[in-house]
């Protein structure tokens, strides 16, 4: 395979005049042997033989893209300004030609592998005619970074901008009586585009996790949701609210029309080649107009690997245990935003092999991930966990995924698959391990069959790193010690805690980013005894305790010894003990 896609590059080269037939033999003979694991590109680079920019003009070309040298190159200020800093840095492009009358436009791509690019700019920047040319990165990245030097207008003062726009003249406070056509007009007007388009790049590039469109009486209101908790970013004159909410429901393909019902959708669309980025639309209407939140399921920052979620040795080593037997439930528990799905999808990458089926049962698919059979539940087709729970057990797979056990019916075929001889894995709302059994009791679990079936339970939360541009140590009071059930003589000599002070970086928040803190309660035979005997939430955690469970609370606490997280984040996200 290697050697047909180095004969196409090798072919393309020679069709621009670059190399010889013999140059192409001598390069594809060495990539047979000494150079095993070289593109043919390179080989020709180091012979001496082509440049660098030689091999981009030649892939150009192979994929039917035009090659252009930027060096010396004047674009006007008019054609850089058909895109926002955002959007030509988050794709990596330059415009080169710019027609506002036929919104026609001509970019410069990185690569031509970028086909991607072009398909977002047509699909979701509302750009007539697209037309693309390949450049070398580091010419594009110089006009980048000196002719888009601001990084473009903060989101206000472009809502102030749109404003202004005759489009949207008769779309003003809730807009109920405004027409189809109005409402079309306004969803396309380039300003709205525009506006639209730099809210999701900048969310994007904050790693939020959702974006939140907030009508109220005298304003309208955009967040972002930053390591789980909402910032303000901007306030937008309420009279752009129709707009903003119909250019939405335009990219996830919902109805404009439809202002009184509560409608949900999807927009996907790709900063690079391989990591699509998924926006779940959710819109709502409510007293003061509609509101929208959009999910951003980023897949590049998904990390499908247990060594990557953040467990600690010991954790990461019994989780490994319980998910490699051959049948059993394994309960990931937490709430909403915890990370219980990202930890799922790690557990099953470890387990995805040619000789093992999975099937999946979710709401909604989150990822695609090749090798798993997934499926979507549908409740408007009455199409629910349990009915697909039923259909898997005649699919014949090895592991199966229930996205949330929510009732009876479905944690009962749960437990007839793992009784059958299949690995489940699955997830319900509680506050740790231990209460997950008095959950599973009270939805009408036999206890002889939880006890039957269960192998392990994994309870998580997330909490905010401390940002290490701004981190400094300080010394906690007693109060805050006592927070954390703490007295001085429990610290070690010598130990060290830590908060952000607050920088540019971090939002002036102290955090960046988040990590898990998890609390695995196997059900070994002691465990399973006392639950026959409907002991308590707190004596099945003591005997966990005893035999080597490390609770939230625990798990959080190593945390801020190891200056990962501070003390108020492990207050906030876990419950005292008894």
């Amino acid at each position: 395979m290697a050697q047909v896609k180095g004969a196409r590059i090798g072919r393309a080269l020679r069709k621009i005049g670059k190399v010889t037939r013999e140059q192409v033999h001598e390069a594809l003979t060495l990539q047979q042997g000494e150079k095993k694991g070289m593109r043919t590109g390179e080989i020709l680079v180091e012979l001496g033989y082509i440049t660098e920019k030689d091999v981009l003009e030649g892939l150009a070309a192979q994929r039917g893209f035009g090659f252009i040298d930027l060096a010396g190159l004047e674009i006007p200020d008019e054609v850089l300004g058909a895109l926002t800093p955002q959007t030509a840095k988050a794709y990596g492009i330059i415009p080169l030609e710019y027609d506002a009358a036929t919104r026609s436009i001509k970019v410069a791509l990185r690569s031509p592998d970028n086909s991607l690019a072009i398909d977002d700019l047509r699909q979701l920047f509302r750009f007539s005619r697209v037309s693309a040319v390949v450049a070398l990165a580091d010419q594009i990245d110089a006009i980048l970074s000196t002719r888009y030097q601001s990084g473009g207008a903060d989101i206000s003062s472009q809502a102030a901008a749109a404003a202004q726009s005759a489009a949207l003249a008769g779309l003003q406070g809730r807009g109920d009586s405004v027409d189809l056509a109005a409402l079309s007009s306004a969803a396309n007007d380039s300003s709205i585009v525009t506006l639209v388009q730099n809210i999701l790049l900048q969310a994007v590039a904050a790693k939020a996790s959702d974006v939140h469109f907030e009508p109220f009486e005298t304003e309208f209101l955009v967040r972002y949701r930053i390591d789980g908790v909402l910032y303000n970013m901007a306030g937008v004159d309420k009279s752009l609210a129709t707009a903003l909410v119909s250019r939405i429901k335009v990219m996830s393909k919902l109805d404009i029309a439809e202002r009184r019902l509560p409608q949900d959708g999807r927009i996907e669309f790709h900063l690079t080649q391989d990591a699509p980025i998924d926006l779940r639309v959710a819109v709502l209407p409510t007293m003061f107009g509609e509101s929208v939140v959009l999910r951003i399921l980023d897949r590049s920052n998904v990390q499908l690997s247990l060594d990557k979620v953040g467990m600690r040795p010991d954790d990461l080593e019994k989780m490994r245990q319980v998910i490699n037997k051959p049948n059993g439930i394994v309960v990931v528990t937490g709430p909403t935003g915890s990370g219980k799905t990202t930890t799922l999808y790690a557990a099953l990458n470890e387990l995805n092999e040619p000789g093992v089926k999975i099937l999946t049962a979710e709401d909604p698919v989150e990822y695609d991930v090749a090798g798993l059979i997934q499926c979507q539940v549908n409740l408007d087709q009455e199409l629910t966990f349990a009915k697909l729970l039923r259909s898997f057990l005649r699919q014949d797979p090895d592991i199966i995924l229930v996205g949330e056990i929510r009732d009876l019916e479905t944690a009962q075929i749960a437990i007839q698959a793992s009784l059958t001889g299949h690995l489940v894995l699955t997830t319900l709302h509680t506050n740790d391990a231990p209460s997950t059994v008095l959950r599973l009791v009270d939805l009408g679990v036999e206890t002889f069959l939880l006890t039957a079936t269960v192998e392990a339970i994994v309870a998580q939360r997330l909490v905010r790193r401390i940002c290490t541009k701004c981190k400094q140590p300080f010394v906690p009071n007693e109060e805050l010690l006592m927070e954390l059930q703490l007295r001085q003589a429990d610290i070690s000599e010598g130990q060290m805690f830590y908060r952000g002070k607050g920088c540019d970086a971090c939002m002036k928040s102290g955090y960046k980013g988040r990590k898990a803190l998890f609390e695995i309660m196997n059900l070994d035979d002691e465990i399973r005894d006392l639950i026959m005997r409907q002991a308590s939430t707190q004596v099945l955690r003591d005997a966990a305790k005893k035999r080597g469970m490390r609770t939230l609370r625990e798990c959080g606490l190593l945390s801020i010894f190891d200056g990962e997280t501070t003390i108020d984040e492990v207050i906030r996200e876990t419950i005292a003990e008894e």
